[in-house]
């Protein structure tokens, strides 16, 4: 077999596989739920409403230095009391509008939208 020949045939084949490779990873990667964080400071949710495709996790971390919680208006999630850098994690399945607050301080809301 020429040089030629074979680096052709090495390199092509190298290329093909790359491709391969790339159109796996970005099937894997769209199949993969998305995880979001919501920061509670400073008496607030932080987005206050988030968006996310059927499948995300949302992590509430509690970056106040009091106690909070979140509870969901319908019952769907409720976390138990989060001290400072504690954090609650739920995972959405279900299309829809799911509106939270704190216990605690229940003038703080939030609102996550399933899509």
């Amino acid at each position: 077999m020429s040089t030629a020949v074979l680096f052709a045939t090495t390199f092509g084949v190298g290329f093909a596989g790359l491709r391969a490779g790339e159109g796996n990873l970005s099937a894997a990667a769209q199949q993969k739920p998305d995880a979001t964080e919501v920061k509670i400071d400073n008496f607030s949710f932080g987005p206050a409403e988030l968006k996310v495709p059927v499948g995300t996790t949302v992590t509430w971390t509690n970056r106040d230095d009091i106690p909070h919680t979140a509870v969901s208006t319908d019952k769907t999630f409720k976390s138990k009391v989060l001290d400072t850098d504690e954090k609650f994690s739920f995972t959405f399945s279900k299309p829809g509008t799911y509106e939270y607050f704190c216990s605690i301080h229940p003038k703080m809301t939030g609102k996550v939208v399933v899509q």
